[in-house]
């Protein structure tokens, strides 16, 4: 599993020339880095008697990112899987009408999974900017700088899931499911660097 590999031999696999991990993995993990670090943030938080009336609210926020986290991380490697699968619904036998029938479903249906897998993430990644907004204002200013890395990196997760659904779906002939899906992207990719502008401005200007 990716997931169990160092980070030297995970950058290595990725610079590889394996299209595994690639660009849903990568995805996934910045949204790994952007829970990791809001739960930092609140755990910086909590026990600090400058912020005791905010020491539950920390506790929930230090859990929720954690939560959050363990699901990026298992979309590392559930990314990549979506992505063999794909590969090998190629590779299926051709020769009959019966085996092209089957062939173009089974691709059909993998590249669909694929463009699902980063669309969770694209959605997950967006749902937790509002969670590091939260912490990066109420949270240990001392590490407000943290939020705004975390902020990015949700931001960075958000936009490459994005083209990881889009690259998918202009495989699949689906023109309903294709549309629904491309108009959520389209949302999520303003709103998502809208709230990372705004942390960024209004944290700028503390500076």
């Amino acid at each position: 599993m990716l997931v169990n590999l160092t980070i030297k031999e995970f950058l290595s696999k990725t610079a590889g020339s394996d299209p595994v991990p690639g660009g849903g993995s990568i995805a996934a993990l910045n949204g790994a880095i952007a829970s990791a670090l809001a739960e930092m943030v609140a755990n910086l938080t909590i026990g600090k008697k400058k912020y005791e009336d905010r020491e539950e609210q920390m506790k929930q926020i230090a859990a929720s990112a954690n939560n959050h986290q363990m699901l990026f991380i298992q979309d590392i490697d559930a990314d990549s899987d979506a992505y063999n699968k794909v590969f090998d619904a190629f590779k299926l036998p051709k020769e009959t009408d019966e085996e092209k029938a089957e062939r173009s479903k089974q691709i059909q249906a993998a590249t669909k999974i694929a463009a699902e897998i980063p669309m969770e993430v694209a959605r997950r990644a967006y749902a937790i900017m509002d969670l590091i907004a939260e912490v990066a204002e109420k949270g240990n200013q001392n590490a407000v700088t943290d939020a705004c890395v975390s902020m990015m990196s949700a931001r960075t997760a958000v936009l490459g899931a994005i083209l990881n659904v889009k690259i998918n779906l202009s495989s699949l002939k689906d023109e309903e499911y294709v549309a629904k899906m491309k108009a959520e992207c389209d949302q999520l990719e303003k709103d998502a660097v809208a709230k990372e502008q705004a942390l960024l401005e209004k944290v700028n200007k503390m500076l």
